[in-house]
């Protein structure tokens, strides 16, 4: 079970992430990460501090966006991932692909 929010931080869109990301409930991922893309805003962070886990289907909804995010000079920075989740990013290269931070400081710095 998944519970996704969009929140406007200090001109940052923020999709926060709490508990599973599997292949039911990926369409929610895709779906907030959609919204963030259409409101125009160049600045995403995505909150990972509360997932437990994601499947392949949840990495497959951050991987069929890089185009968009490049074609639309839009930056995407994820960030505190737990030891499990960031090992399967690293594992399927995701982490050379996708920027993704220890913090939301840290994020927000890469940013600017």
């Amino acid at each position: 079970m998944v519970d996704i929010k969009r929140i406007q931080e200090e001109g940052y869109d923020v999709i926060v992430i709490v508990g599973e990301v599997d292949a039911s409930s990926s369409i929610e991922l895709d779906n907030a990460i959609s919204d963030a893309v259409k409101s125009g805003k160049k600045k995403l962070l995505v909150d990972c501090t509360s997932l437990e886990y994601i499947s392949s289907a949840g990495l497959g909804v951050f991987m069929s966006y890089i185009e968009e995010f490049k074609r639309n000079d839009i930056n995407l920075v994820i960030f505190g991932l737990n030891d499990k989740v960031a090992n399967v990013f690293e594992i399927l290269g995701l982490d050379q692909l996708l920027k993704i931070e220890g913090t939301k400081e840290e994020a927000k710095a890469l940013l600017g």
